[in-house]
């Protein structure tokens, strides 16, 4: 069997190539929704070559830019078993993405075809589905497109989170072992296990979510139906009709790095608050203290929580066997690093930035507990370990109900990837079955202060990171005065990797107090912009540096 190249012609030039470089990501592709159109045709055809070289199984295609802006929009695969698409083709998806003519493309698919040794005769299945973004509707007609090229059999979810997606691909691959393959079936599926958990303990105080004006609004008020009076949820910005409002000074990201509460929040001490982002796949909490001062509680905050239940659970109901670990990446807070090595006595292990690296890591533990700062994480359980907590016979009452506490989390955790929805439930079951605060969670550890730049720089690439991210090798001698500049400052930590789709680098400085943090970010800017290829207009608050170390500006 061979490539009908008459077909691909006639769709493809409906989608003809612009003048534009696109590169497969960790976040897949994304920029502005209206250069896509090719892209997503392109990609419509790579998931049919990788549904094919899965022997039929239903690749996902989720279309959606998460916490950017509504005018920018992307679209990333996932694998049958609810993965990132593997790394290995990313380099396919770029090739075939700057393919400009019919015959550029052709070669491009029978390279693949040559090189992963495909029967074109296999079937091929992928599901799509879409944020709130005004763009999706014609994207997901210009992958389809794709997808038709080929002969593959598309099925269009429509309005769904990137993590329901997820979940639908791998209960489709897995006969529906995993769960229902529908939107209704993985609400049952979270509200259930939830239940399992709460039932009978005393109830938490109402959470306030920012649903960022996107589809994990409507999600969260629909997974709210299920848990009746278990949990107590008042969804704020879910305005999805106005597409302008998409994260637009709200949402996970937002909250983040600007440390403050979204627009449309009375914040008061008491109020118990988190924010999701565009597509749902991440969250963070935050509350006032009593003097009103803003909180944040990130994906370390979560991950220490998660990571230290788990482990009391796990001694509780003596499941023998069981190694817990921690991933953490280079943005991870110190203080929480050092948290759960020293209190918790969990390993640790650190990985590149971006949850590809972060998800193939966590798999090599029994479980392992995952959660990038921003909010983007997830726990992962290994087949023996929930095996064990099935066979296990707990011999006491409390040995019985901690087995079942962890086969509840093993339905109630998303293990596919990142899911907002499924991390605001383990935490509400977390903090109701220890009966603790959002303070009191808080407490636990008191996080460094930091701080998170970027510099504008002619060449990204020139930036090479080693050691996960938090050494550069190149340009040479910069590691050095960033080392130099460290040392000044108690608790010092500063690192610099590039970003994967903008000609800037990113600077993260940590520090004692506040203060040292924004001025040792200011420092290691000034670095870059003035002797390692800043552009544009200096900004400034980068500070000036001479020969020897010493801030002259």
């Amino acid at each position: 069997m061979t490539l009908d190249k008459a077909k691909i012609n006639g769709l493809f030039a409906k989608h003809p190539k612009l003048d534009v470089t696109y590169t497969y990501g960790t976040a897949g592709f994304r920029t502005k929704g209206d250069v896509l159109d090719s892209v997503m045709f392109s990609v419509g055809l790579l998931a049919v070559l990788r549904s094919k070289k899965h022997a039929g199984k239903v690749i996902g295609a989720m279309v959606t830019a998460s916490h950017n802006p509504a005018v920018d929009n992307g679209v990333k695969l996932v694998e049958p078993m609810g993965e990132m698409l593997a790394q290995s083709w990313e380099t396919y998806a770029t090739v075939l993405a700057n393919a400009a003519t019919t015959d550029a493309l052709v070669a491009g698919l029978e390279d693949i075809v040559k090189k992963e040794q495909i029967d074109l005769a296999q079937p091929a299945n992928v599901i799509i589905a879409r944020d709130t973004r005004p763009s999706g509707t014609a994207l997901v007609a210009a992958l389809t497109d794709g997808v038709s090229a080929l002969g593959g059999k598309i099925t269009d979810k429509g309005l769904l989170t990137t993590p329901q997606l997820h979940y639908i691909t791998r209960c489709l691959n897995t006969n529906g072992a995993y769960g229902e393959p529908t939107e209704e079936g993985y609400y049952k599926k979270l509200a259930d296990a939830f239940k399992r958990i709460v039932t009978g303990k005393p109830k938490l105080s109402p959470l306030y979510v920012d649903g960022a004006n996107g589809i994990g609004a409507p999600a969260l008020q629909k997974l709210a139906k299920h848990l009746s009076s278990d949990l107590s949820v008042n969804v704020v910005n879910d305005d999805t009709a106005t597409a302008s409002k998409l994260n637009l000074k709200s949402g996970a990201d937002f909250v983040k790095v600007g440390q403050k509460k979204p627009d449309g929040f009375d914040l008061k001490p008491g109020m118990r608050c988190a924010s999701l982002d565009g597509d749902a796949d991440r969250i963070v909490f935050w509350y006032a203290n009593q003097e009103g001062t803003f909180k944040l509680l990130d994906g370390d905050k979560i991950a220490t929580l998660a990571a230290s239940f788990i482990m009391e659970l796990v001694k509780e109901a003596k499941v023998p066997n069981i190694n817990v670990g921690l991933v953490q990446t280079a943005y991870a807070n110190g203080s929480a690093t050092a948290y759960v090595k020293d209190t918790l006595q969990v390993p640790v292990v650190f990985t590149a930035t971006g949850v590809k690296h972060l998800h193939h890591a966590a798999e090599e533990f029994d479980v392992g507990v995952y959660f990038e700062a921003n909010g983007h994480g997830t726990v992962l359980f290994s087949p023996a370990a929930i095996k064990a907590f099935h066979t296990t016979d707990g011999s006491t009452d409390a040995q019985k109900r901690a087995l079942e506490t962890l086969r509840a989390l093993t339905d109630l955790i998303n293990q596919t990837v990142g899911d907002a929805l499924s991390d605001l439930l383990m935490v509400e079951a977390i903090l109701v079955s220890k009966n603790k605060s959002f303070s009191e969670w808080d407490s636990d550890y008191s996080d460094l202060a930091s701080r998170l730049e970027k510099v504008t720089v002619s060449n990204r690439l020139e930036f090479v990171a080693v050691k996960a991210d938090t050494e550069l090798s190149k340009p040479e001698g910069l590691q050095a005065k960033i080392n130099q500049q460290m040392a000044k400052f108690k608790h010092g930590r500063s690192f610099v990797r590039p970003s994967g789709t903008e000609d800037v680098v990113r600077v993260y400085a940590e520090a004692a107090t506040q203060a040292d943090a924004d001025l040792l970010a200011a420092i290691v800017c000034g670095i870059i912009f003035d002797h390692h290829g800043g552009v544009g207009t200096r900004p400034a608050g980068f500070k000036k540096v001479d020969k020897d170390g010493n801030v002259v500006a």
